[in-house]
């Protein structure tokens, strides 16, 4: 109303945590994933912490990816631990408000316990072993979507791959073999053969229980491999990051399509969005009255106050009325 306005200013969030997993693979597109938003947002301290290798160093591709995002400060430390060095701080490590990044399982529980503690630090989402869920019709190739569940597969033996078929038609014998075929020929086979053996396939009748389905798992990637498969799109609830349509593989998303990689896993899809610009902003409200604006919603703030029974936020409304009221009458 007249002589009340109101709005939301937007502040940077000032020191972040950034965790680039590297047990067994490299990962300096996470290094961009977290890093380019935190320096978007002007986030004023940027820590990065990864595992170095035997030897101590850094993955040279992970250090040239943070230096060039802006990265104050590299954690030479892994797992849970290099959670918590950053949630408390340490004499080398700056303490942090809030901490970024996919883990394995002792990473994620690190952060989830963190966050309610007096440790005073906030987490972006539980971001476990990678997730992704399938659906494939009979249009469906079944080479593209034996790689897509093995780029997934890949990631690490906790990883989980899902497979919907949904409706009748589709050659899963012809799927399996070039899951197979493409397996024996990966060098990380052996840890996406030891994901598959505890990932499964759901046959559904048709596309709204297939859809059903992946709404109550809430993958962290979602493949929708079928005909028109955009027409679907409003049927997501959900999921952390989509991929529509045959010509979208996950690995895009991944690496260069625009949308962040870091997502949440283990069905907290449901709850929690991915990483966005967002993730590291803060946002202000802010309310400025005339004296025009306070005759108009005082009564009704006083009102209130006096149902609650709280008579001193009342009286901050009511003294300041009188005030008014005493003005005009001189």
């Amino acid at each position: 109303m007249k002589g009340v306005k109101c709005k939301r200013i937007t502040r940077c969030i000032g020191s972040v945590g950034l965790y680039v997993p590297g047990g067994t693979a490299v990962l300096p597109s996470t290094a961009l994933m977290l890093a380019v938003p935190a320096q978007i947002a002007g986030c004023k301290t940027i820590v990065l912490a990864t595992p170095p290798s035997r030897d101590g160093s850094i993955c040279k591709e992970v250090l040239y990816c943070a230096k060039k995002a802006g990265v104050a400060h590299i954690l030479k430390a892994g797992g849970a631990q290099a959670i918590s060095a950053m949630a408390w701080g340490t004499a080398s490590c700056p303490k942090v408000e809030k901490i970024f990044g996919p883990g394995n399982q002792y990473v994620t529980a690190a952060k989830m316990i963190l966050q309610n503690s007096e440790a005073m630090v906030s987490i972006d989402m539980p971001a476990g072993p990678s997730e992704v869920l399938v659906i494939a019709d009979k249009y469906a190739n079944p080479v593209h979507v034996a790689a897509d569940l093995l780029s997934q597969a890949e990631h690490g033996p906790d990883s989980q791959v899902v497979l919907v078929i949904a409706g009748d038609g589709v050659d899963l014998d012809a799927i399996e073999a070039e899951v197979s075929k493409q397996c024996n020929a990966l060098p990380r086979g052996e840890f996406a053969s030891k994901a598959l053996s505890h990932s499964f396939t759901v046959f559904a009748k048709d596309m709204v229980e297939a859809i059903s389905f992946s709404n109550l798992y809430a993958p962290e990637h979602l493949i929708i491999n079928v005909k028109d498969a955009e027409q679907w799109e409003e049927f997501i609830e959900n999921a952390g990051s989509v991929f529509l349509g045959q010509w979208t593989p996950e690995s895009v998303g991944d690496y260069a399509s625009g949308t962040n990689h870091v997502l949440p896993t283990y069905g907290y899809a449901r709850m929690y969005s991915g990483v966005s610009l967002n993730s590291f902003l803060k946002y202000i409200t802010v309310q400025s009255l005339t004296e025009e604006g306070l005759r108009k919603l005082g009564p009704h703030v006083a009102k209130m106050a006096e149902v609650e029974g709280l008579e001193a936020h009342r009286r901050a409304v009511t003294l300041r009325l009188q005030e008014v009221e005493a003005t005009v009458t001189v």
